[in-house]
């Protein structure tokens, strides 16, 4: 299996941890909700074209889309809360689509995390670059 320069990326439930975090106070019950609504996917379980949008993330694009690299908003509150412009959001082709689809990278600044959704930010998986 390939790994992208990310692979040295901090794991999954630390990368979690750390984002949570970061920025004030967390409690428990707010962790559990952080860490429930956010899944963890393996690095070898995403879609090929999820590799190709890491691949073009880590060298810095050129990207397939104008919207690529740009600030994602987290309305949907699902992912720990940052502030704005911590999140920035990618598309991963969707092979056969006419539109960008509905399958993105979000990636977060400070902790370096990707997150993953194949739905359009109705769910998020962080990617476990370690198993």
């Amino acid at each position: 299996m390939r790994f992208p320069p990310r692979a040295t990326r901090i794991g999954a439930a630390a990368a979690l941890m750390s984002a949570l975090l970061v920025g004030g106070t967390v409690t428990a019950t707010s962790a559990n909700a952080a860490a429930a609504a956010v899944g963890s996917i393996c690095y070898g379980d995403l879609p090929s074209q999820a590799h190709d949008t890491l691949d073009l993330i880590e060298q810095g694009g050129p990207y397939p889309y104008s919207q690529d690299g740009t600030v994602f908003q987290n309305r949907e509150g699902i992912l720990p809360g940052q502030s704005t412009g911590y999140y920035h959001e990618y598309t991963v082709i969707t092979p056969g689509s006419s539109t960008r689809g509905a399958r993105r990278i979000v990636t977060g600044e400070e902790n370096q995390e990707d997150y993953y959704t194949a739905d359009h930010y109705a769910s998020f998986d962080l990617v476990d670059y370690g198993c």
